[in-house]
């Protein structure tokens, strides 16, 4: 299984070299384990997030594309779909089936279809557009729904502060 899984592996590093999605930058983490990655995701434009540089990590089970990578930023980010030690809550990353607590279509989650540049590509949709309802970090969400100028402030906060920026 593990062979399948390295194949598609390389096959999607190559395409993600060849016709690289605009924001994003990708690979193993060194040539010897295609099954660890790291990302580095820029922030979307017209959002809190512009101009940031947020790393990232993915790593891949041996029964890749059959289940999901796991994903964990490894920066500090506020943002409701994101827990408090960077790991990426978001339905395509969730395992295939149906969803037990009833909130996600099966659609919405992981199938072998999907592939590293659409897992990124949706996270950066995340970025813009937080699902509060479904909550990794409950402040954020709860600051997003409430209170969204301090949201975006505090989210802007991190981001320059990564960018060792000074505070606003």
């Amino acid at each position: 299984m593990a062979g399948r899984a390295l194949k598609r592996l390389m096959a999607e590093y190559k395409q993600l070299t060849l016709n690289p999605p605009e924001g994003i930058i990708a690979g193993p983490t060194n040539e010897e384990n295609f099954f660890e990655w790291e990302a580095l995701i820029m922030g979307p434009e017209g959002t809190c997030f512009e101009c940031g540089v947020f790393p990232a990590k993915l790593v891949f089970p041996t029964d890749y594309p059959l289940s999901p990578p796991k994903m964990q930023f490894t920066c500090d980010i506020f943002h409701p779909n994101i827990y408090s030690d960077g790991r990426v809550c978001i339905s395509i990353l969730h395992s295939p089936g149906e969803d037990p607590m009833g909130y996600e279509s099966s659609a919405e989650r992981w199938s072998p279809v999907q592939s590293v540049e659409k897992i990124l590509l949706s996270v950066i949709s995340m970025l813009a557009e937080p699902n509060a309802e479904s909550s990794a970090n409950v402040d954020a969400a709860k600051l997003w729904r409430d209170n969204r100028a301090q949201f975006e402030r505090q989210a802007r906060r991190l981001v320059r502060s990564t960018l060792n920026l000074p505070p606003l």
